[in-house]
């Protein structure tokens, strides 16, 4: 007899599939020259350009015509409610800036959400030519190879990703938190993507991250690739990974890295 649940689930990660894969070919061969801001949203250093809006109307067009009832929620303000319990989660280009300037590391993040917890997550990294997805309960890959965090390091050999936000008072903050963090770790990685940060900590690339400001779209896929490969994430002690704080990393280096940017105040402006 089928499991309904795992029927949803693989009919879900097809549909991601296929629509990060028509968005970020999309972004990767029709990316003009010239290339401009259209907008800016919390700040003039948070951008979006012409391709992030016609990015998110294809995917919504494309997850409309295959599942029509279900809900959306897109970072460039796609918003609908839908019937039947599903919701998408849509970034359609993660690392704006990354990708303004022709740099790499910029994604597509999709993730389905069934009564508020991710089913399935897919990042898709063009100009990285990888693909990273996860189904809750049935790990993470790359490709067709699957994901393992890499094991906790002593913490002072730890290499750490993070983030900054884009409004003044929260970058001087964070700064502040990481310059008392360098001396204590090997060192830190600012990618410009928060779900290809959480994707390298499922592959080994980095032994963890941390960003606080995060949006439910940078991080609902990423956080299930993470989760699935092997590591724990979570916010400030007791608390889930939210927007007033993101944390990554295998078991062992979590829960020092947890302690150490809650006593450093990284939760908070």
């Amino acid at each position: 007899m089928t499991d309904p649940l795992k029927a949803l689930k693989a009919e879900l990660l097809g549909v991601a599939l296929e629509a990060a894969h028509r968005a970020g070919a999309f972004l990767r061969d029709g990316r003009p020259d010239d290339l401009g801001v259209a907008a800016t949203k919390s700040s003039a250093v948070d951008v979006v350009t012409e391709m992030d809006i016609a990015s998110e109307k294809l995917i919504t067009d494309f997850l409309a015509e295959r599942r029509p009832d279900d809900g959306v929620l897109g970072e460039e303000g796609a918003s609908l409610a839908g019937s039947s319990g599903v919701q998408w989660v849509v970034d359609p280009i993660d690392g704006t800036v990354n990708y303004l300037y022709g740099r790499p590391d910029w994604c597509v993040s999709i993730a389905a959400r069934k009564d508020g917890e991710t089913l399935v997550g897919v990042v898709h990294a063009p100009v990285r030519g990888e693909t990273y997805r996860a189904v809750l309960g049935e790990g993470a890959f790359v490709g067709d190879r699957p994901a393992r965090v890499r094991p906790a390091p002593p913490f002072g050999q730890a290499l750490v990703g993070t983030g900054f936000g884009y409004l003044t008072e929260r970058r001087v903050r964070q700064a502040e938190v990481t310059r008392h963090l360098v001396p204590k770790v090997r060192d830190i990685r600012r990618g410009g993507s928060a779900a290809i940060d959480l994707c390298d900590v499922a592959l080994g690339r980095l032994d963890a991250y941390y960003e606080r400001g995060l949006n439910p779209w940078d991080f609902a896929a990423g956080d299930l690739v993470a989760r699935e490969a092997g590591a724990l994430t979570g916010g400030r002690p007791g608390e889930p990974l939210s927007g007033e704080l993101a944390i990554a990393a295998p078991p062992g280096l979590f829960e020092p890295l947890q302690g150490l940017l809650e006593d450093l105040g990284a939760w908070h402006d």
